[in-house]
């Protein structure tokens, strides 16, 4: 098992570097990028600074264009600039904002807290109460629970998160004015005791939690309701009755280890949740998470942060798919990697 996870860790590295060379060589050919949009701005007559402003007033002499060009990494083959780029990642340097003229990292890093906070809620609250009501839902297919459970779950699943944000802050927020409008705290946030900072961070956060839960939600409870019911159907289930388990019994000690594994397969790749948030949902509420400021620098042709967003998201994800495999060998010791046979 231990030689699995090195080739699967060695493995990252190609990986990373195909997905990044995939969107940097989409960043160079995209049209709208910073030159463009400089050249937009000193045609219109925008202040852009004396680095980049032209003696004609509306146009840029070739020299200009040039120096443009090494201003914003442009003037090397693609290949090159990206070898470029790589090397600063590698030093843990993700360039300086084009928007913003700040360091990428420190950007990002203020972000991270409002990620956190909504990331771990999210994940935390899924499966605290999917788990649980899967369970319930298997062991009593049919029932009343099981129905009016179903129904939600399913309208949930059927509706795309920012339309129920959308409608969640139209009604919750706009006509009964119940929670703010947006925002992760008040203005005046500074001025409240300990309790007081506390009740407008979980004011903030409800709407938009119920936002994030709702696909999520009817994804990983009908996940575990159905691994169970396969459970409840196998041999071992009739073994375990026939040697006078009751049924709670028999799910506990035998079905809920075996109903976890398609869950634990899904659990890294929900890692990546936690700093990368929602575009749309963080734009719907006014969340000032990685997830608007990744919307505005896809807007703003902001390539620095994107790609810095990009190479935070991507080892998120490529190591929360080894954490799954983990979770599946520690829930199921019958799981071999590296070529070994289960038992």
């Amino acid at each position: 098992m231990t030689g699995y996870f090195v080739r699967r860790f060695l493995l990252i590295i190609p990986t990373f570097i195909g997905i990044t060379l995939l969107v940097f060589a989409i960043t160079r050919v995209v049209p709208g990028g910073p030159i463009e949009r400089m050249m937009t701005q000193i045609q219109l007559g925008g202040e852009t600074g004396s680095l980049h402003r032209s003696q004609g007033g509306g146009t840029l002499s070739d020299e200009q264009m040039e120096e443009l060009k090494r201003y914003y990494g442009f003037d090397k083959p693609m290949l090159s600039s990206y070898a470029i780029w790589l090397k600063k990642v590698l030093q843990f340097d993700l360039g300086h904002s084009t928007r913003y003229q700040d360091p990428v990292w420190e950007i990002i890093k203020e972000r991270f807290p409002i990620s956190i906070f909504y990331g771990l809620s999210t994940l935390v609250l899924t499966y605290a109460v999917c788990i649980p009501l899967g369970l319930a839902k298997g062991m009593y297919h049919g029932s009343t629970l099981d129905s009016w459970s179903s129904a939600v779950v399913f309208l949930g699943y059927a509706l795309p998160s920012y339309v129920i944000g959308i409608a969640l802050i139209s009604l919750f927020a706009g006509y009964w004015d119940m929670f703010p409008l947006g925002g992760f705290v008040s203005d005046n946030y500074e001025e409240f005791s300990a309790w007081g900072k506390a009740k407008d961070i979980f004011s903030h956060a409800v709407l938009p939690l119920i936002a994030y839960l709702a696909g999520s939600f009817a994804v990983t409870t009908l996940m575990m309701k159905n691994s169970l019911m396969d459970n409840l159907s196998a041999d071992y289930m009739r073994t375990a009755a026939a040697k006078g388990l009751s049924r709670s019994e028999s799910v506990r000690k035998h079905a809920l280890r075996n109903s976890l594994i398609p869950v634990a397969t899904s659990f890294g790749s929900n890692i990546s949740l936690l700093l990368g948030g929602s575009f749309l949902i963080e734009t719907i509420f006014n969340i000032d998470g990685i997830g608007l400021l990744g919307y505005e620098a896809i807007i703003e042709r902001d390539y620095p942060i994107v790609m810095g967003i990009l190479v935070i998201s991507s080892l998120l994800y490529l190591l929360g798919n080894i954490l799954s495999d983990i979770c599946v060998a520690l829930v199921d010791p019958r799981i071999r990697f590296g070529g070994g046979r289960g038992v």
